[in-house]
């Protein structure tokens, strides 16, 4: 079982948790300019490296907050960051 880092609560298996996605997708600037293509870009184009990558998780049947980690997409070794 993975298990993840909680900033707040430790390291607590993986099921207490849900995933947020890539960590650092911006809002658009312009919304409203956006049309029906450049939107499915925002919403559902992300990366999918094998490597680490950047991820959000919020510790759901825990303490409830977002934090940020990095997550080596082949091996699920997990690098904790600061908590926000």
């Amino acid at each position: 079982m993975l298990l993840i880092p909680c900033p707040w609560c430790g390291d607590r298996p993986e099921t207490e948790f849900r995933y947020g996605g890539q960590a650092g997708i911006t809002f658009p600037a312009e919304p409203e300019s956006l049309d029906d293509a450049a939107w499915a870009g925002y919403l559902f184009m992300r990366d999918n490296p094998k490597g680490w990558f950047a991820e959000r998780w919020v510790h759901a049947a825990g303490c409830r907050r977002w934090f940020g980690v990095t997550r080596h997409t082949v091996t699920n070794e997990i690098l904790p960051e600061a908590p926000e």
